[in-house]
């Protein structure tokens, strides 16, 4: 079969979030358990490569509390058959140490590498909240190692294909870029409009220091050219802009030239959107 004709989830998949019938369940391909935390070890797969303090520090607390609400997914070792590796649960594993549990639960899958990383992949975006860099690198593995094009990423994560393909395109930045969204300084939206920017690197630097929102950042993207301002941003300009934009509802872009000429566009997505602005256009 090829993964990128794909239409529902993969037996890792299954396995892990229950899209299986009762005739298809198997008792031997997943049973529930306790271990020894020091018996698991961490998905080598895992595309999450950063854990916020704050964030494990609040599930641990929660942990101390109610414990381990959901078991840890996790599949026999290949080097030791007394211990287990991590398919999904990470991040409750690592609370659970903070927490000071002993044991906790698991649920033992019967899984290849190959879906082991899929469950990975796809458990942490659908579950968690990775930065963009993390998200897109998983997307990237699914269409590298799984053969998913960019359709069958969209479906499988049930989000669109363009936001598939945009946060995609996020790779393709600087390392300097890329390391800013990582961090956080930066966001996906300030920094989609850099792409394909020769001078990106220092058009992000002026965006995190003058905390620039995402619409300020593309309509300075588009009065850039090589590296110099070609005209200054009148921020009337742009507060008129996102008045009218709020107004409306729809997506507003005012163009003044030096002599204080211009135009505005507003953009419709269907009739209904144009009927709108042909009615308040029209009123008397």
């Amino acid at each position: 079969m090829n993964p990128g004709k794909k239409k529902g989830l993969g037996r890792g998949l299954s396995a892990l979030f229950g899209d299986t019938t009762r005739e298809e369940k198997n008792p031997a391909t997943s049973q529930s358990n306790t271990a020894a935390i020091s018996d698991l070890s961490r998905n080598p797969y895992q595309p999450r490569q950063n854990f916020k303090e704050e964030k494990l520090e609040e599930l641990a607390n929660s942990i101390r509390k109610n414990g381990i609400i959901q078991p840890i997914a996790v599949r026999p070792s290949k080097s030791n058959s007394n211990k287990y590796e991590i398919v999904a649960g990470e991040r409750r594993w690592l609370a659970a140490q903070r927490a000071g549990l002993h044991e906790i639960p698991i649920t033992i899958l019967d899984l290849s590498d190959v879906e082991s990383l899929e469950v990975a992949i796809v458990e942490n975006i659908q579950r968690d909240d990775l930065n963009p860099i993390e998200e897109a690198r998983g997307y990237k593995r699914l269409n590298e190692e799984f053969k998913y094009d960019h359709e069958s990423i969209s479906k499988l994560m049930s989000k669109s294909r363009s936001h598939i393909s945009n946060t995609l395109r996020l790779l393709t930045l600087p390392s300097d870029v890329i390391s800013m969204l990582e961090e956080g300084s930066l966001t996906s939206g300030q920094a989609r409009p850099l792409i394909g920017i020769s001078n990106a690197s220092s058009i992000a630097e002026e965006i995190v220091s003058k905390n620039y929102s995402a619409r300020k950042v593309e309509y300075l993207v588009r009065n850039k050219k090589g590296g110099k301002i070609v005209k200054t941003i009148d921020t009337n300009i742009l507060k008129t802009q996102e008045r009218l934009q709020k107004i409306l509802g729809l997506k507003v872009n005012i163009i003044n030239k030096k002599n204080n000429s211009g135009k505005i566009t507003i953009e419709y997505k269907d009739l209904d959107q144009f009927e709108l602005i042909s009615d308040l256009l029209t009123k008397h």
